[in-house]
């Protein structure tokens, strides 16, 4: 197992290599318009975790590793992948804070990009972050066909990650709950909430961690063994990340709280058991009797409801109070 210092190094020098080719990988003039280089490299430089590509790095030395090839040459041949995922997941947030979204005036502790250069120039520069992240995937990198097997891999399943299926259809259910979509509004319970979180961030995060594994040549197993490792991941940042408010109905609305979220799902989660132990209870006064096969059917079920509400409900406590003790709301 890693050591503390081994994993902050480790962290360390994946930020800074991603750092370094999105400086390579980004266009400049006269390839394209300085003002549009600039608001680029604003967002895409404003000190952002590097969570997604990080998982890149991770999961390619991790397949590295176990199959005996040298970790930095997995790493490598993941990073383009690495990039291109970071400008999507850029593109998006500025995307995301526009007045027709979100609204946000602020980002990581500074303006956002079309609050400094335009709703117009913000709107291009993430169509152009997006547009050179695939430029990247279809580009590099470049050595033999066995390779281009892979990026085509790659590109598809970022791609599917990225879109309707995936963040964009999330953003779209987002916009929805907020109550922006002129006669399509919806009310999220836990369940939705959850797809809207497995679409919105979960889609890109998986993608993250396959992105890395299927680029440094990872068995199918391998694979499929990251992207099951990379479901809760993907679920516990869309709630550590995702600012929001509720109220009676259950409406979402963004807020300056970053408790709000943790609260909301911890709160979803208790109504989820809440409405399981009235299920219970309407199976039982419906069913008292045990008369034949079917009614012995009916109060199994009763019994697998009973034991979820109670699982659920313990998990709910167990969020809040942990939350609770550690932002002392």
């Amino acid at each position: 197992m890693a050591t503390p210092e081994t994993l902050d190094a480790f962290l360390n020098e994946s930020r800074r290599r991603v750092d370094e080719a999105l400086h390579h990988y980004l266009p400049v003039p006269p390839a394209c318009p300085g003002v549009l280089s600039e608001a680029m490299r604003y967002s895409v430089f404003a000190g952002g975790k590097r969570l997604r590509p990080i998982l890149t790095l991770a999961a390619a030395d991790a397949v590295a590793r176990a199959t005996g090839s040298t970790p930095d040459l997995g790493s490598s041949l993941a990073l383009p992948a690495a990039c291109a995922i970071e400008l999507i997941h850029t593109y998006s947030l500025i995307h995301d804070d526009l007045p027709a979204m979100d609204n946000d005036t602020l980002r990581r502790g500074r303006p956002t990009l079309h609050v400094v250069y335009g709703d117009g120039i913000a709107i291009l520069a993430g169509d152009g972050l997006q547009a050179a992240a695939f430029t990247i995937l279809a580009g590099e990198p470049e050595e033999s066909s066995e390779l281009s097997k892979r990026r085509l891999r790659v590109t598809e399943l970022i791609s599917r990650a990225a879109g309707p299926a995936g963040m964009v259809g999330g953003q779209a259910i987002d916009l929805q709950a907020a109550g922006q979509v002129p006669g399509h509004s919806v009310v999220l319970d836990a369940e939705r909430l959850r797809g809207m979180h497995a679409r919105k961030t979960g889609a890109m995060i998986r993608a993250s961690a396959v992105a890395g594994a299927v680029m440094a040549d990872g068995t199918e197993y391998m694979v499929n063994l990251l992207q099951s490792r990379g479901e809760p991941i993907a679920e516990i940042y869309a709630v550590e990340g995702t600012p929001l408010v509720t109220g009676p109905s259950a409406v979402m609305a963004r807020a300056a709280n970053p408790n709000a979220a943790r609260l909301f799902y911890a709160w979803s989660m208790t109504a989820e058991a809440q409405q399981m132990n009235v299920d219970v209870g309407a199976l039982r006064s419906a069913h008292p009797l045990v008369k034949d096969r079917s009614d012995r059917k009916k109060l199994t079920d009763i019994k697998l409801l009973r034991e979820d509400a109670a699982a659920v409900a313990d998990q709910a406590d167990d969020i809040k109070a942990r939350y609770l003790k550690l932002f002392k709301v």
